[in-house]
């Protein structure tokens, strides 16, 4: 792991392989490793000839941990990704992000839009714009003293991915408090990347792809047949329609 500061944070991210870079980032509770290197998605990229970087968001992983609601904003997630781009004297490059992850890229692409080449955007659709359904209860399970407690099905979820992760889970409630700012349709119409928008078909929390390409200028959707929101991660057509569609914009 290397680190770097920015905006009061100890950003942990790691760098690897060369050639075109492709900026990493990941979900809600989860971690460069366990979104991008345990799936493969590192060693895909690496092997296709890509220089692959990857970040822990500021509250998750090895970065630092804040229990303040007003310091997970998209904006300044994405801001978190700019500066590593600049860190690394990276004038430009190709940004996945999944699920929030997807959301801080969409937010990266709109306040910096000359640093990201190509967009793909996995585990979050239409609801982007809509919304993706009730989160407050997430943020009850995420501080429930015993999770024995939580009744809903999605709140037991993310506190048992949360648990596996061994993450702070009052940083997450945190984060999970303004991380969910929507993006209105004229926002997306800004979005003029050739971008990929990439859903699972049996994902309950995404919202379909379609809808949201439609929106984008330059937009394609993908449905990952027969995935739900966390195993479309490392879904090997997935990945197979990634490389394609890195192959197909160049920087």
């Amino acid at each position: 792991m290397r680190y770097f500061s920015h905006d009061g944070f100890e950003i942990a991210f790691i760098d690897e392989g060369a050639g075109e870079p492709v900026l990493l980032i990941h979900g809600f509770a989860s971690t460069h490793h366990v979104n991008w290197v345990a799936p493969s998605w590192v060693k895909t990229l690496r092997d296709a000839g890509y220089r692959a970087i990857a970040l822990d968001n500021r509250g998750h992983g090895r970065s630092t941990k804040s229990h303040v609601p007003e310091d997970y904003t998209p904006e300044k997630m994405a801001s978190d990704a700019a500066a590593l781009l600049s860190h690394l004297d990276i004038a430009r490059a190709h940004v996945m992000g999944y699920s929030m992850g997807a959301r801080i890229a969409a937010f990266l692409a709109l306040g910096h839009p000359d640093r990201v080449a190509a967009l793909i955007l996995g585990g979050l659709g239409i609801g982007m714009v809509e919304g993706v359904g009730e989160w407050d209860v997430i943020a009850e399970a995420l501080l429930a003293e015993d999770p024995a407690t939580i009744v809903h099905e999605r709140g037991r979820m993310f506190r048992a991915f949360a648990d596996q992760t061994k993450s702070d889970r009052k940083a997450l409630a945190a984060c999970i408090a303004t991380s969910r700012k929507l993006l209105s349709p004229q926002d997306v119409a800004k979005i003029r990347q050739p971008t990929l928008v990439a859903v699972g078909t049996k994902d309950k929390i995404a919202g379909p792809p379609e809808p949201l390409a439609d929106m984008l200028p330059n937009g394609e959707a993908f449905s990952i047949a027969r995935r739900d929101h966390m195993l479309s991660v490392g879904d090997r057509s997935f990945k197979a329609r990634v490389l394609d569609f890195l192959a197909a914009h160049p920087i």
